[in-house]
């Protein structure tokens, strides 16, 4: 359904997106962000399957600053890789690649002209906090068990904007008691938790439960339409 096109952050680096286009002329945008495995097939699918309920979605390759055109599976050769890829992102001088995905929040303004969400993924659950604390032009923030979170660094930003997150009470990386200091810390956010794995959300993984990321995706798309209207 998508196409990759080419972004352009403050600091002149050009850096691939999937965009997937609605069938109908778009009515806001959502920016998805990937896991440690980089746009492969399954943040493919989120971005198509977000286009399906007639939103823009574009998707950044968050990795290009360290490594282009990164598709891992699931393996645990592709895990290590994925890390090591994370971790030099994670190094990169501020404001590192949070600018390219201001790059594609503003591009989502301009494509569709509405509003613009985010939702993320493991790593990129972790962006997306960050992006719905430091950057321009959102409306909504849903991140999905963001690995660090709930560090007291993390937790001490403050959203810009009204923020959904969803975490798994089988989390092995992410304690149900720091998620538990997180809604504390946060009142006004809504924090939902399921009786699953980490990446519960994707189908391609083996800690893919069915029920789990069918209830945590309607409740990010009535948190959106509410948001983004």
């Amino acid at each position: 359904m998508g196409t990759f096109i080419q972004l352009q952050a403050a600091d002149g680096v050009h850096i691939p997106a999937y965009v997937a286009q609605p069938a109908t002329p778009a009515k806001a945008a959502v920016v998805v962000i990937q896991e440690i495995f980089g746009v492969n097939l399954h943040i493919r699918e989120v971005a198509d399957a977000y286009a399906q309920e007639g939103y823009l979605a574009i998707a950044p390759a968050m990795f290009h600053r360290a490594q282009a055109n990164v598709e891992l599976g699931y393996a645990e050769a592709d895990m290590g890789a994925g890390m090591a890829l994370k971790s030099a992102v994670e190094a990169l001088p501020a404001p590192g690649a949070l600018q390219d995905i201001q790059a594609a929040i503003d591009y989502a303004h301009q494509a569709c002209g509405g509003k613009v969400g985010i939702v993320g993924y493991c790593w990129g659950g972790l962006l997306t906090w960050r992006a719905a604390c430091m950057l321009n032009g959102l409306s909504a923030a849903a991140p999905y068990y963001g690995g660090g979170v709930t560090t007291e660094a993390e937790m001490a930003r403050q959203p810009k904007v009204p923020v959904m997150a969803h975490f798994a009470e089988e989390d092995k990386w992410i304690s149900m008691d720091s998620v538990k200091a997180f809604q504390a810390a946060h009142p006004t956010s809504q924090v939902f938790t399921y009786a699953a794995h980490h990446g519960f959300n994707c189908n391609h993984r083996a800690a893919w439960q069915a029920e789990a990321a069918a209830l945590a995706k309607q409740r990010s798309l009535g948190f959106f339409k509410t948001h983004l209207a």
